[in-house]
């Protein structure tokens, strides 16, 4: 059986209502599992993490969009995280059984019909994405949907499916394909922005740091917190622990600890076994030492 993985970035996540409305309406698609959602009000914004075959994704997908296109008006949203969208982003990630190549077909199939049934219009991202200038989300996202009319307004950002200019209240969606990345985030014990920023350009690759790392930095306001929010886009090539260590001593450099982090969503395990050999200096250790694998 074929299984993809979707994690549909939403931008709400302060009206509990509204996000288990949303975490229903995939719940109640069949060929389709949600395994975790998560929210943030400082960042308001939610994150669903479901599991299925190419059907029950698409069913999935347009779902959740029926709920929030209806629910969700960008005109009055504020929050920390960028965004441009009701429904923000929708990766699509090949786990078992399916190519990346699939995944790129079902990305546009589902892009093509959320621009045709909601008027919302798509660009295609990362491996869906045939256009190498709008690869990148952070590069397609820039502007935010505050200035996506005026954005739209440049021919080279014509979407890729529905209509040139925004949707009124949902603004615009990004969907694709991609390989498993893990959405961490390290929150420092200082309300300075400008050390959270700092830190954050000093390990993203954009600037000259990490190659698998994307970084922001954000002031948590609900806490009064400074925090270093980051995508790590190969765990393999760029392990949690590196990045975690590397900004406690860039935070050190300006007299700041790490209060926490946080991994938002699911990670794959072997991202902790790695971090846990690392930090215990375990000698040759592996997978099948895991009571848990071992009993699989």
């Amino acid at each position: 059986m074929a299984i993809i993985e979707s994690i549909p970035n939403v931008s709400e996540g302060r009206r509990p209502e509204v996000i288990e409305r949303l975490a229903e309406a995939i719940r109640a698609t069949p060929g389709v599992r949600l395994l975790d959602y998560s929210s943030d009000p400082s960042h308001n914004r939610s994150v669903y993490t479901l599991v299925g075959d190419a059907g029950g994704v698409k069913r999935a997908t347009l779902a959740l969009f029926e709920q929030a296109v209806a629910a969700i008006d960008l005109r009055t949203h504020r929050g920390e995280h960028p965004r441009l969208g009701a429904v923000d982003v929708v990766p699509f990630v090949p786990i078992e059984g399916i190519t990346m190549a699939e995944c790129v077909a079902l990305a546009q199939e589902v892009g093509a019909a959320v621009a045709d049934r909601f008027g919302v219009p798509v660009f295609l991202y990362e491996e869906a994405s045939a256009n190498p200038a709008r690869r990148n989300l952070e590069d397609i996202r820039r502007g935010e949907f505050e200035g996506l009319a005026a954005k739209m307004r440049n021919a080279e950002w014509t979407p890729d499916f529905g209509p040139a200019v925004p949707h009124p209240s949902a603004g615009a969606s990004v969907i694709g394909a991609r390989m498993p990345l893990i959405a961490y985030n390290i929150n420092l014990n200082t309300n300075r922005l400008e050390v959270a920023k700092k830190i954050a350009a000093a390990i993203r690759h954009s600037s000259g740091g990490l190659r698998y790392v994307k970084a922001a930095g954000f002031m948590l306001e609900d806490r009064g917190i400074a925090q270093v929010s980051m995508n790590l886009t190969n765990y393999e090539k760029t392990p949690i622990f590196r990045v975690f260590e590397i900004v406690k001593r860039e935070a050190a450099r300006y007299g700041v600890s790490i209060l926490e982090s946080e991994i938002v969503g699911l990670v794959p395990s072997a991202a902790l076994m790695a971090a846990a050999e690392f930090y215990l200096q375990i000698e040759r250790f592996g997978p099948e030492q895991v009571l848990e694998n071992r009993l699989k």
